[in-house]
């Protein structure tokens, strides 16, 4: 006798996924039955139906929002017969809820755990960001598991929610550890110093279980959607990660774990990182780095080399191991417009060397000697963002001294720098030396004391790097020139290198370390309470872990009519 095949559609019937597993689980174990399958009615579903040949002409008819019960049985009776038991065996589910009254919405929730930080959403991706929306417009931070988010509605919800001051975490995150408590997919570890930021679940996960069996301990666990590293999101999340974590008087390590993200978005990962004033281990997976540590950046190429780095750096005996330079503890006072350089050189190679140290540091300098032409200066009269000119290049010579002989260019070009209110640094060389300038020092000085003074009049502080290049045998006077440059107000360096780094290092840390408005440290001064929209497991997994939490039971919004649920979003103001 053939088999039997019978088909049920619930239009517009919605159940999370674990339920729809486990409904065809219960189906297929009834007597009779040979296999069975419970899916939503989308195309992808459909063609696993297929391939199971369980896809009727029924089956193929329904909606992406339809639920579709096909049961292939011995007899046709008894395929009916498991069709009769699906309300009870729903009913069955759930009836073993923990929860006994399940609000329909996000503002009932609310009202309910009004002490919630968190909205954990697990929805259909069609439905994904518009939950996120009500969870940010209700002011909590979003673990997004959901995947299939368009990356426009990921980059939108996350400026929305950086603008707030808030985290979206994902979409497509599977992990996290926030307060102790495991969000998703998530291990039991201990509670101790390293806080991680992770791009990938599993990656979390691993370094997380390594850290945990070497005898450490994690303080968050930060995941941010496989995405955020992309061009187009640009690590907005990691970014806020990185700074929060910075700010975390628990954390003192932070690992940062990533496939190879987008080449400009690593350069702005890094910078972030170095910004920081903690140690931090890379591990962008498969990347091979030049080299194992930059001030305070630990380079791993594996998983578990960056939990030993981490546990090694929690337990080091020397407390300047990892940390920044003690620059970031003398940083001026710049007003909150202040945020660029402008480096006026003479000498030709020096720019060029400050161009190439300063690339470990800026993300680009513009120059009319660029290293990327991207940075090419259309005006070498106009600065712009952080920019870097040789005035000895042709296109200042023509009829005129060099700089090395006369100031006067360099002067002006000082004054129209010091009054832009975002300059925060100039940098500029004093070379010394037969036929140079036979005291430099005298007409520089006096403009840098006065740019000073009109910097400091209009409310901001300007700091002036000068590099002198020279010896005490010079004609010039060697220790003269410094002194008089250092009454002016100018830092004085008889090193380029040295020079370079120190406003290097001055100019990471403004802004911050994200350049994003921060994320309140209150998140991690309470125990976490979430909101559960999707799958209750996850509702059961927070129980389990003694974390208060609501579960939701969510509906596709307007039973799944797109065109009408737009419309009503639109009345809302969403």
């Amino acid at each position: 006798m053939a088999a039997a095949i019978q088909t049920e559609i619930r239009r517009g019937a919605y159940y999370d996924s674990v339920v729809l597993m486990q409904l065809q689980r219960s189906l297929a174990a009834l007597e009779g039955v040979i296999d069975a399958g419970v899916v939503m009615g989308v195309d992808s579903n459909k063609d696993i139906l297929a391939q199971s040949d369980l896809l009727t002409e029924t089956a193929q008819s329904a909606a992406g929002d339809d639920l579709i019960i096909v049961v292939k049985a011995d007899s046709e009776s008894q395929a009916a017969d498991a069709l009769g038991q699906v309300d009870a065996l729903l009913t069955r589910r759930s009836a073993t809820s923990e929860q006994d009254y399940q609000p329909k919405s996000m503002d009932s929730a609310c009202q309910i755990l009004p002490e919630s930080q968190w909205a954990l959403i697990s929805v259909p991706g069609r439905y994904a960001a518009g939950v996120a929306r009500e969870a940010l417009r209700l002011g909590k931070h979003v673990f997004l598991y959901s995947d299939n988010v368009s990356v426009e509605d990921e980059v939108s919800l996350k400026n929305e929610a950086a603008a707030k001051g808030l985290l979206v975490m994902g979409p497509d995150c599977g992990t996290a550890i926030v307060q102790g408590v495991g969000l998703g997919f998530a291990n039991v570890v201990r509670h101790g110093h390293i806080g991680l930021v992770a791009a990938s679940g599993t990656g979390l996960q691993e370094v997380a279980t390594q850290i945990h069996q070497l005898g450490g301990g994690i303080s968050q666990g930060l995941g941010t959607g496989g995405r955020d590293l992309s061009e187009a999101v640009g690590a907005i999340t990691a970014r806020q990660a990185l700074d929060l974590l910075d700010r975390d008087a628990d954390t003192q390590v932070i690992v940062l774990i990533s496939k190879p993200p987008a080449p400009r978005v690593a350069d702005q990962l890094l910078q972030a990182a170095r910004r920081t004033s903690k140690p931090v281990v890379i591990d962008f997976i498969g990347y091979k780095p030049e080299q194992s540590r930059l001030d305070n950046l630990f380079f791993a190429r594996t998983l578990d080399e960056a939990a030993r780095i981490a546990v090694e750096l929690t337990r080091t005996s020397d407390p300047d191991e990892g940390h920044q330079p003690s620059t970031f503890n003398l940083q001026p006072a710049f007003a909150p417009s202040q945020r660029y350089l402008r480096g006026l050189f003479s000498g030709g190679t020096l720019a060029y060397e400050a161009l190439l140290i300063l690339d470990d540091y800026l993300l680009g300098v513009y120059s009319n000697i660029p290293l990327n032409k991207n940075y090419k200066l259309e005006n070498a009269l106009e600065s712009r963002e952080h920019t870097l000119i040789d005035l000895g290049e042709d296109e200042f010579t023509v009829g005129r001294l060099h700089p090395m002989m006369d100031n006067d260019l360099r002067i002006r070009r000082l004054q129209e720098e010091a009054a832009d209110p975002e300059t925060a640094v100039i940098l500029l060389d004093v070379v010394l030396g037969y036929g140079s300038h036979p005291d430099p020092a005298a007409e520089l000085a006096p403009a840098i004391a006065a740019a000073r003074r009109s910097a400091q009049a209009a409310g901001r502080h300007l700091e002036v790097i000068a590099i002198v290049v020279g010896t005490d045998e010079d004609p010039q006077d060697f220790h003269s020139q410094v002194k008089q440059l250092e009454r002016a107000g100018a830092q004085v360096f008889t090193s380029n290198q040295e020079a370079v780094e120190h406003v290097g290092h001055l100019l990471m840390a403004l802004g911050g370390v994200s350049g994003l408005p921060p994320v309140s440290l209150d998140l991690f001064a309470h125990p976490l309470a979430a909101l559960n929209v999707g799958l209750d497991s996850f509702a059961d997994a927070l129980r389990a872990q003694e974390a208060p939490v609501v579960h939701i039971d969510w509906r596709p919004p307007a039973g799944g009519n797109e065109r009408l649920a737009g419309i009503l979003a639109r009345m809302r103001g969403n």
